[in-house]
């Protein structure tokens, strides 16, 4: 075991430390635990979703896509970009002029149905736990490597903590690590892209033709293709990854830290260049790996080129450049579990127990056991199914809960804001068609289901043929809401006049 690692490892773990007591000392109400007492200006809430958004899928599994199947990698980086140009448009400032703490007071906004604000909250917990499994598994590689103890332990250790950081600081204490942790990762990327670019000679017309024959997938390497074959399931990838983001709920959480809409829009302004500097720079180090390390070692270490950034951190700059980039990597995972956990417990603690069980009567003090209750909930189902998805690329898991928030989330919140005549029982139906469909095709594809001993959760030939069924699921979450609204005579334009003026003026805010 390396002391460097070592020494790295307990400086990051001691900086989170020291901000989670620091904000433990700020944390006294609800308001505080779930939204920082929307406080955060924009440059903050900003470098906050940049290090929410640049998660272990980006960092470690887009690294290792791109090493590994060259273009068709790079395509979770496209799109996770474009997805902000979305989000800016269309989400941000109506969420944050309509919503209080959580995506279910948002679409609460226009229909006060306790059925409604419970299938959002099943919809954002179900997200959180897809999106929680791809981080924890990354933090298992990840220790593993470094540490070589067994995989089970290391992601109990990151379980652990990150648990930690939210029972006792909330989103003041999450969304500094996550802004100490972005600049951090920033960091890290352009030494390991400097240092990639000056093995080319700072060409990257040479960096293009080396890489051409530096893997078994030869000149293919730079054309879709090698991991898609079949162009629907790209086309299904991208639609997921470009309209998934809208409908993340711990992302659209980060809306309700700030004190207005135009704050939010310079948020995500922020963020949009941090995260795009920082995908544009995913193309070196797919490439520097698979040039300085090679597809053989990558996959000899991590089946799913998991480990392919770090292996080129210790190829390019030895140990100690290793030890800094995987701490920051460890940083980067604690960051976005830490958010991803606190918005699980908030669906549960305001939504269905403050909300729905208590209606809307529980005290301050009850509310914040809850939330605190729930996060312990929530960290430990997902270690349990992290345990069995130890051999998946994290990138790839990442993706399936974007098509998820695509197909339950993004339906509700378009029709929510532009259609009058959207009612509450195509709201619920909205939700749970996309939610049930993304489900049952994801469990029947080849993402769960493959002939290959070993490649997927089960040994057996997939049902349905594509790996991110978005092309699917999304239009039948749109379909379900015009359905169900059709079927429902109930409607309430008065409430959606309401509605779109406060959608659009900030106007009065539901309390």
């Amino acid at each position: 075991m390396n002391a460097t690692v070592i020494v790295i490892f307990l400086v990051i773990v001691a900086m989170t430390l020291v901000i989670t007591y620091y904000a433990a000392k700020r944390t006294n109400s609800t308001s505080d635990f779930y939204t920082a007492g929307g406080g955060l200006t924009g440059w903050q809430n900003g470098m906050a979703i940049a290090g929410d958004y640049l998660s272990a899928a980006s960092f470690l599994g887009i690294a290792g896509s791109i090493a590994l199947f060259g273009f068709d990698g790079f395509l979770f980086s496209i799109g996770y970009l474009v997805a902000y140009l979305v989000v800016l448009f269309i989400v941000a400032e109506p969420l944050r002029n309509l919503g209080k703490y959580t995506l279910a007071d948002m679409i609460n906004a226009r229909f006060n149905a306790k059925k409604v604000r419970g299938a959002a909250a099943l919809s954002s917990i179900t997200i959180v736990i897809f999106y929680m499994i791809a981080q924890l598994v990354g933090a298992g590689a990840l220790i593993q490597l470094l540490f070589g103890i067994d995989y089970l332990w290391a992601v109990l250790l990151v379980g652990f903590m990150m648990t930690i950081y939210v029972l006792f600081g909330g989103m003041t204490a999450t969304s500094w690590v996550q802004i100490i942790k972005a600049v951090l990762l920033m960091v890290g990327t352009v030494i390991l892209s400097f240092l990639v670019l000056q093995r080319f000679d700072f060409s990257i017309l040479e960096m293009f033709a080396q890489v051409k024959t530096a893997t078994p997938h030869g000149e293919a390497f730079l054309n879709p293709g090698v991991k898609y074959t079949i162009p629907l399931d790209t086309i299904s990838l991208m639609l997921a990854l470009v309209l998934g983001t809208a409908g993340l709920p711990h992302i659209l959480m980060r809306f309700f830290t700030v004190r207005d809409a135009k704050t939010a829009r310079s948020s995500v302004m922020w963020a949009t260049w941090i995260v795009g500097i920082f995908y544009v720079m995913t193309i070196f180090l797919g490439f520097g790996a698979a040039a300085f390390v090679g597809s053989q070692k990558i996959i000899s270490t991590n089946a799913a080129g998991n480990m392919a950034a770090p292996l080129l951190a210790q190829a390019l700059g030895g140990d100690i450049l290793m030890s800094f980039i995987s701490a920051v990597a460890f940083a980067t995972i604690l960051a976005v579990v830490a958010g991803l956990v606190l918005t699980g417990a908030s669906a549960f603690a305001h939504d269905i127990y403050g909300q729905i069980i208590k209606k809307g009567k529980a005290s301050e003090r009850e509310q914040m056991l809850a939330a605190r209750y729930a996060s312990v909930g929530v960290s430990v189902f997902s270690i349990l199914l992290a345990i069995f998805a130890q051999n998946l690329n994290v990138a790839f898991l990442v993706s399936l809960a974007f098509c998820i928030a695509a197909s339950a989330n993004l339906p509700v919140i378009i029709y929510t804001i532009f259609w009058k005549k959207f009612n509450t029982t195509g709201a619920i139906s909205a939700i749970l068609t996309g939610l049930i469909s993304a489900l049952i095709l994801v469990s029947i594809s080849p993402s769960v289901m493959n002939p290959e001993a070993g490649a997927a959760i089960i040994t057996g030939t997939p049902i349905f043929p594509l790996t991110n069924p978005a092309i699917i699921s999304i239009p039948l979450g749109f379909i379900g809401g015009v359905v169900g609204t059709l079927l429902s005579k109930e409607s309430d334009i008065k409430k959606y006049a309401e509605v779109k003026v406060r959608a659009n003026t900030g106007g009065f805010r539901q309390l």
